[in-house]
């Protein structure tokens, strides 16, 4: 592709989409490292770039259906232009600002969803929106958690089970060890899962701006750029949600490490290959509790659980309207196309 050719508004928000996925993966970089630093597997430098290796490499492993999803699946293609992109990533951008520098866990999935609805509402109204993908991406709302929640509760008992007449130290030391496979799993996951959001995002700017023809489709220097940004975005870290998410939850073993990684990797590998942008925050989330709850349902912190769920409610809508004052903010300074 003949990078020349790019305008310098394109160029500008094709700049600002990578900003997106570095702070998302500096956001989220909490939600593939919080169990294995928690448990003290890993110190958190090690943990951040061993799970900055896995997000990069993800996209060796899967497809890009999230991807067509986030360019095509939302709101109408037809409607995009510059001007709609800017207030998606505006809203998305300060909503995960915010919420990093409070230490809540909200999702950058659902800040970027919000914000492409809120700025596509602001230009054409209601029929601006794919009701089939925006709708299965709510339903992944409340079903990610509630999948990560039951495989990790299920996986915390056959675990117990199966090593019932093992010595303790023997178990702490086995899934120490494993702890290592199921953090690779999830940082792939994550990576394959919300990288591919960006990558959307850069797609259907491309396709508005003409430069693709008549297909739709993500260039193979867009799937590398993403990847990399929400790897160097992840070795940043995110400390404040780390505490959140590895202790203030759950107190966790490395044992119930593994089963909330395992689960909620399990959650991510499905929703990727269906092509649903769940949120990686809510999965682990999810599963942390489902941990949690397996040993008693006093050793959740309801609290905690209860403002982490507010966030999840009020992120959509907050980055919709965020998106929506930047669209027309954006109309002093950015053409349509």
């Amino acid at each position: 592709m003949d990078f020349s050719t790019f305008s310098t508004a394109l160029l500008f928000l094709i700049v600002v989409a990578l900003a997106f996925d570095f702070i998302n993966g500096m956001h989220d970089a909490a939600n593939s490292i919080a169990t294995i630093v928690s448990t003290r597997v890993l110190s958190p430098k090690w943990a951040v770039l061993w799970a900055a290796f896995f997000n990069f490499i993800a996209f060796l492993f899967f497809g890009l259906h999230v991807a067509q999803t986030v360019g095509s699946g939302i709101i109408q293609t037809s409607i995009v232009d510059n001007r709609v992109i800017f207030g998606a990533l505006t809203g998305a951008i300060s909503w995960n600002v915010i919420t990093w520098l409070a230490g809540i866990p909200s999702s950058s999935s659902h800040a970027l969803i919000g914000g492409l609805v809120g700025a596509a509402l602001s230009k054409v109204g209601i029929s601006a929106i794919v009701w089939a993908g925006l709708g299965k991406t709510i339903v992944a709302i409340f079903m990610s958690p509630a999948v990560g929640f039951v495989l990790a509760l299920v996986l915390v008992l056959l675990v117990s089970w199966a090593f019932l007449r093992v010595a303790p130290i023997k178990v702490d030391s086995t899934f120490r060890w494993l702890q290592f496979v199921s953090a690779s799993l999830y940082s792939l996951g994550h990576g394959a899962n919300d990288a591919q959001k960006t990558m959307g995002i850069i797609a259907v700017l491309l396709f508005s701006n003409g430069m693709m023809g008549a297909t739709f489709e993500v260039p193979f220097w867009v799937v590398i750029s993403c990847q990399s940004a929400m790897a160097l975005g992840t070795l940043s870290g995110g400390w404040r949600i780390v505490h959140t998410m590895g202790s203030k939850i759950t107190r966790l073993t490395p044992q119930q490490g593994f089963c909330a990684e395992t689960g909620g990797a399990i959650t991510l590998f499905a929703a990727t290959s269906l092509g649903v942008p769940v949120s990686t925050t809510h999965t682990i989330t999810g599963a942390i509790v489902g941990v949690g709850a397996a040993r008693r349902l006093s050793a959740v912190r309801w609290s905690v659980a209860r403002g982490i769920v507010f966030a999840w409610f009020i992120t959509m809508p907050m980055s919709g309207l965020i998106a929506s004052a930047a669209y027309f903010v954006s109309g002093l300074f950015l053409v349509g196309k």
